[in-house]
């Protein structure tokens, strides 16, 4: 992916390389759902969570203290046609799944009118590690 900026020093734009990329290995908290906004094309989404341990006391080297963990959990959207289908069809709660795509923070308003954050990973692949079931139809 490339940006265009303009230079301060030669006043001429400038091609510079950027990244937005995420990887995530965790576990499905939902089976998925697939929306489709009007005039937009389908979308599956689901929720993805992963776990962060450590110890914590007065060395993380010996056995001695306790072991904390914290979840984070990951809004996914699918808009990739051939994978958006496949992932709403094979995927299920509980299934261990390998995600990358790019983040992307956006805004909507919530049905009380109240304008609302959302952070979103927008995946452009999925390896699926676990069978996990498939969803009935």
């Amino acid at each position: 992916q490339f940006v265009r900026h303009e230079s301060d020093t030669v006043g001429s734009l400038v091609l510079e390389r950027s990244m937005n990329r995420v990887q995530l290995l965790g576990r499905v908290g939902q089976d998925p759902v697939m929306r489709q906004v009007e005039g937009r094309n389908p979308v599956t989404i689901f929720s993805l969570a992963t776990n962060e341990m450590w110890r914590t006391g007065d060395s993380e080297v010996t056995q001695g203290g306790d072991i904390s963990q914290k979840t984070t959990w990951h809004r996914i959207s699918v808009f990739r046609p051939g994978l958006r289908d496949v992932t709403y069809q094979y995927v299920k709660k509980g299934a261990r799944l390998y995600v990358e795509g790019k983040i992307d923070y956006g805004e909507y308003t919530d049905k009380n009118n109240v304008r609302r954050q959302a952070t979103t990973i927008i995946a452009d692949n999925v390896i699926f590690l676990s069978d996990g079931g498939t969803k009935e139809k």
